[in-house]
């Protein structure tokens, strides 16, 4: 970027930061934002009139309730009013609401360990983001919200283990790519009484797509979806109304309160292989730092986000660690925001001087420093990334210079090798790599040298198959076999929908494939359709 252009961003971010609510939801051009700009009030911010919660005649709590990042003395829960959820404003009116929660021991709330109220802002379109403290480390807890006389359902969640202490195990689910239109999410059902510790979605819990009456794939005929919800999300009211489409679906909201979430995005939550403030159709960057900045404040709202991740306008720093005492550390990265346009206009194509410039990054310098520096701080014996784009070398056919995907680490070689040497020269011994976008799912072995099957394997990827993306599948898609003879570091590759278990132990790391049979139509059984072990000190992933 020149530095013209690079000013221009900066005005631009400036320019969004203070979009009022109103412009947010109408303006698709700069030069609107610019000129009708306003201070949009923050979160505690009492800008608005009380709603006497007394008054709210339908349940409010459609969306359901959710837990986050789980740390050693707190959670994070999450709700969000909308007695009307497919309506703009969602029922309510422009005033905040008062709203109680309880965290408690038991599901039957008899034993309390907290209790509080918070405050609904309309800013926020009603949603609540509550932070509590003081609570012991590694403890289940069950919890709920009331507002008027409404009672949120039970939610379950977790606290981490102690920094420093000695942990025997965790269990950790990883999805990704729930395309409502594409299929049910049945895989969610499945997951929600799934016993697990943390569950990690790795992007795309939104897709910007039109939804038509019947809901695509899903066919309704006992149901017609609103006509809005029949056009692409591009401003602030699109994407809460569609996040209002998806948590609607009670398997999805069955997943939520049962597990803990720790979320990260990828593209589709704001516009199909964006690269920072560019878009996919090469429209100026004024107007998609606007549309981003709509789509990060839509996220914030409707995930169990902390306040360290609160957008300011088109920016929201999503990469974060957490730890799980002494047994593992994550490091969550943002792959999207911050990266190199796609080398050679996106898609696939082979490898060369564009793709391979040294100066391309997926994360940015200061992402990559804050991961690197991570690892050499950690003293965990399982180092996790939780990520978006496929970070193993994937070839796409059998010639002699393959092509690979230019949206995915193999577009951006001089990234992958610095982080590679980063983990090296941190002396990580366990790297283990969760990732999420391409609807099928992998199983890697990282290699030194991917050209050389030889080098020394250095970790394993994991790749979590889509809840609903890409259809029904298939446990064998078309390329099967061409991508497995041109990776032989490829351990596995299915293409139905699903998620992925791992199971992280003093000595080794269990990874489970599950998938359903079907999301074209509700209730489809779970089968798991591999599995395969990594020792703990001998990276290389077996057969289990």
């Amino acid at each position: 970027m020149t530095s013209a252009g690079q000013q221009d961003s900066v005005e631009l971010r400036a320019a969004a930061a203070h979009l009022g609510r109103r412009r947010f939801l109408t303006v698709t051009g700069a030069a609107a934002a610019l000129a009708f700009a306003t201070n949009l009030p923050t979160a505690g911010a009492a800008s608005a009139a009380e709603l006497d919660a007394r008054k709210i005649a339908d349940n409010p709590f459609t969306l359901g309730v959710a837990s986050g990042d789980p740390q050693p003395a707190s959670v994070l829960l999450w709700t969000r009013l909308a007695p009307a959820p497919y309506e703009p404003g969602n029922g309510l009116p422009n005033e905040r609401v008062t709203v109680q929660w309880e965290l408690a021991h038991d599901a039957r709330f008899r034993r309390v360990a907290r209790r509080g109220s918070v405050t609904a802002h309309p800013e926020f379109n009603h949603s609540v983001h509550v932070e509590v403290g003081h609570l012991d480390a590694a403890r289940t807890y069950y919890f709920r919200f009331k507002t008027g006389k409404w009672i949120s359902e039970t939610g379950r969640t977790r606290t981490a283990p102690a920094v420093g202490s000695k942990v025997s195990s965790l269990t950790l689910a990883a999805v990704s790519c729930q395309a409502y239109h594409d299929g049910y999410f049945t895989a969610y059902k499945h997951l929600a009484d799934d016993d697990v510790d943390v569950v990690f979605h790795l992007g795309d819990y939104l897709y910007e797509y039109a939804v038509n009456s019947v809901g695509g794939n899903r066919n309704y005929t006992d149901r017609t979806l609103p006509a809005l919800f029949n056009r692409e999300t591009q401003t602030l009211e699109d994407y809460r109304l569609r996040y209002a489409l998806y948590k609607s679906d009670p398997d999805l909201r069955a997943a939520h309160a049962a597990h803990p979430f720790v979320v990260t995005w990828d593209d589709h939550e704001a516009e199909n292989n964006y690269a920072g403030d560019l878009d996919e159709n090469g429209n100026p960057p004024a107007e998609f730092l606007v549309r981003r900045a709509a789509a990060y404040r839509a996220y914030w709202e409707n995930l169990p986000l902390r306040s360290p991740q609160r957008p300011q306008g088109p920016d929201l720093q999503l990469y974060r660690r957490l730890q799980w005492g002494r047994l593992a550390q994550f490091d969550i990265l943002d792959t999207r925001q911050y990266r190199s346009d796609q080398a050679y206009g996106d898609g696939s194509h082979v490898p060369g001087p564009e793709s391979t410039d040294p100066k391309r990054t997926l994360t940015g310098a200061t992402q990559e420093r804050w991961l690197t520096d991570g690892w050499r701080r950690s003293r965990a014996l399982w180092n996790v990334v939780p990520q978006q784009v496929t970070f193993s070398q994937r070839k796409l056919d059998l010639n002699a210079v393959a092509k690979v995907s230019m949206d995915a680490w193999d577009g951006y070689t001089a990234s992958r090798e610095r982080v590679l040497a980063g983990a090296k020269s941190a002396g990580i011994e366990n790297l283990m790599v969760l990732t999420g976008d391409v609807h099928v799912g992998y199983a890697f072995d990282i290699k030194d040298d991917f050209d050389d099957q030889a080098s020394r394997t250095v970790g394993t990827e994991i790749v979590a198959t889509s809840i609903a993306s890409g259809k029904d599948g298939a446990d064998k898609p078309a390329n099967w076999e061409t991508y497995t003879k041109a990776n032989p570091h490829m351990k596995f590759y299915n293409g139905r929908r699903g998620y992925v278990t791992v199971d992280l132990g003093q000595e080794s790391a269990r990874a489970d494939f599950k998938t359903v049979s079907a999301v074209s139509k509700p209730g489809a059984p779970i089968a798991t359709a591999a599995s395969f072990v990594t020792e703990a000190g001998n990276p290389g992933l077996e057969p289990a």
